[in-house]
């Protein structure tokens, strides 16, 4: 066994039983602990589990691999995300929390009707079944380099884990594995990020080296045939137009998305809630404000590795990760050009193994290395087991306890279906991470598109707009899954089906705040043109965003 497999297998199998022992010792029998953790979670560890259902493997793995290729147009992931935890906090995390249900589609049925209800759930399992297929993509990636297993079994290994704790502690082993998942994949990530500012710029803060190596990397993706990193509105085909509308639908997405949102309803007060998105805030800031010098050192580094490499004398890290189909080696002379494009350059480096391959291409230690794969593993994992919960959930409280079993089944009996939910939800997902449709980062994207075209527009009119009503939520909701999700379809290559040329350069990641005007289009104009709610449902809108209005009328008659 070499130094690296041995750290890798150490860091590795010390984590996950840190993970295991606290789902078991926080294993659950009711339905509320299942998916709520019985609303008893403190105000910061809520935070940082928040942080760490948010940060899965897109942040962790994908984001600064994205940054490396697109240049500044990477932002639109920084951006998209924190700027959406804004819109969360302040718009609808207090009053989802005073509203006190388990979940998204719990709200809308409650909110609307029981029709709505189902829509909501659907919409729930679409868009948690998205994300969660790009989480198992980004755990196979691990597995496969670091325990050289098979890409394929590597998927399979990723998911059996996920399904083992998620399914043994509900909402209360989650969330306090996640805190633990927190500590090791900032660990993980700001380690390396330091040791190779130090290497790189002789100073132990990344932010400052990045700003110091920018005229060198711009330099050299010049020599290699790729556009300068600093260069605004180059990385992506769409332009200006592209940026902006990928940013807002990461924005509104982050807003709408339920395994986010459930979170709020763990907390004790609705006080909790608003100051829950306050922590998990600060703990996000801390990997998300050092991804851009990660992604520009790897991909400095990346570049002064390959300039006048040949096949003789490739650097060590390729090929491990070429074994692991996640780099492609397309010349036997020197290598002149990189992308990340199959096909396209001399050298293809997949941008989902950028931060993990870093501490390699780096030449840091293996115990570092080792740690990174810990950390991309925590990664994963914290974000699937929150979106299996919401499928769960969806499955098992919204629809089978709701609609099918007409609120009769036992507790026993809700917590088996949502079992079997998220046993099924697993199948399938593997069956898509084996074959995924794009990157890690942008898989995800897709699905915060998704959220952002049905669950923001609702939940928004819901909660301030009192006329909103059944027939328009249904319409509105639909529209945006139908549109949205259609013209992903339309311009991915799915199912066999060649991609088709995005329309007016707009990205499938970008089409969600489209999808969301529609949405809100759709629904004012049919509540308009339909019967309004009822006065009950009314006066309860109105005594969610002001809770003190009964209070105060009180006291006035008094």
């Amino acid at each position: 066994m070499t130094g690296l497999e041995f750290w890798t297998y150490f860091f590795l199998i010390l984590t996950f039983g840190i993970y295991i022992f606290i789902a078991w010792r926080s294993r659950v029998k009711e339905t509320k602990e299942f998916y709520v953790a019985s609303q008893g979670v403190p105000t910061i560890a809520n935070g940082a589990a928040v942080a760490a259902d948010w940060m899965s493997a897109a942040s962790f793995i994908g984001m600064a691999g994205m940054i490396a290729f697109l240049g500044s147009d990477g932002s639109v992931y920084l951006m998209g995300w924190t700027g959406g935890y804004v819109l969360l906090a302040l718009l609808l995390a207090p009053y989802l929390r005073k509203w006190g249900k388990f979940t998204v589609p719990e709200f809308v049925g409650d909110r609307y009707n029981d029709t709505v209800r189902v829509v909501a759930a659907i919409c729930a399992i679409v868009i948690s079944f998205t994300y969660v297929v790009g989480q198992m993509t980004g755990g196979g990636v691990v597995f496969a380099r670091f325990l050289g297993l098979d890409p394929q079994w590597a998927v399979v290994a990723c998911a059996a884990v996920i399904f083992f704790y998620a399914v043994l502690g509900g909402m209360k082993g989650i969330t306090y594995t996640q805190v633990a998942q927190y500590v090791v994949l900032i660990t993980a990530y700001l380690i390396p990020a330091v040791a190779v500012s130090q290497h790189l710029g002789n100073f132990p803060i990344p932010q400052v080296t990045y700003g110091r190596i920018l005229e060198e990397l711009d330099g050299l993706r010049t020599d290699f045939g790729l556009h300068e990193f600093t260069d605004a509105f180059a990385g992506r085909a769409g332009g200006q137009l592209d940026v902006f509308l990928v940013t807002l639908s990461l924005m509104l997405g982050t807003a709408g998305l339920p395994h986010v949102i459930i979170r709020f309803y763990t907390t004790k007060t609705v006080r909790g809630a608003r100051f829950s998105a306050f922590w998990a805030l600060f703990f996000i800031s801390l990997l998300y404000l050092t991804a851009p010098a990660v992604g520009a050192f790897t991909k400095l580094n990346l570049l002064q590795g390959a300039q006048g490499s040949t096949e003789d004398d490739l650097p060590a890290w390729i090929a491990p990760w070429q074994e692991a189909g996640s780099v492609e080696l397309n010349t036997t002379g020197e290598i002149t050009s990189v992308s990340n494009v199959p096909g396209e350059a001399d050298l293809v480096v997949s941008n989902d193994i950028l931060v993990l391959a870093s501490p390699e291409i780096s030449g840091l230690p293996a115990p570092i290395v080792g740690l990174m794969a810990a950390g991309g593993m925590a990664a994963a994992l914290s974000t699937a087991a929150g979106l299996l919960l919401v499928i769960s959930s969806a499955a098992s409280h919204d629809i089978y306890f709701r609609m099918i079993a007409k609120e009769k089944a036992s507790e026993a009996r809700q917590m088996n279906v949502g079992r079997i939910a998220m046993a099924v939800a697993v199948v399938i997902a593997i069956l898509a991470g084996l074959n995924p449709p794009a990157f890690v980062a942008q898989v995800v994207a897709f699905a915060f598109g998704l959220a952002a075209s049905t669950f923001f527009p609702i939940l928004m009119l819901g909660i301030f707009w009192k006329k909103a009503n059944a027939t328009g939520a249904a319409a509105g909701m639909l529209t945006g899954l139908i549109f949205s999700g259609g013209y992903m379809i339309y311009t991915l290559e799915l199912f066999g089906t060649p991609a088709n040329d995005h329309i007016l350069g707009i990205s499938p990641e970008g089409i969600g705040p489209i999808g969301a005007l529609l949405n809100f289009v759709i629904t004012i104009v049919i509540s308009n043109l339909t019967r309004p709610p009822s006065e009950e449902v009314q006066e309860m809108v109105e005594s969610i965003r002001y809770p003190a209005k009964q209070q105060l009328e009180a006291a006035g008659k008094e």
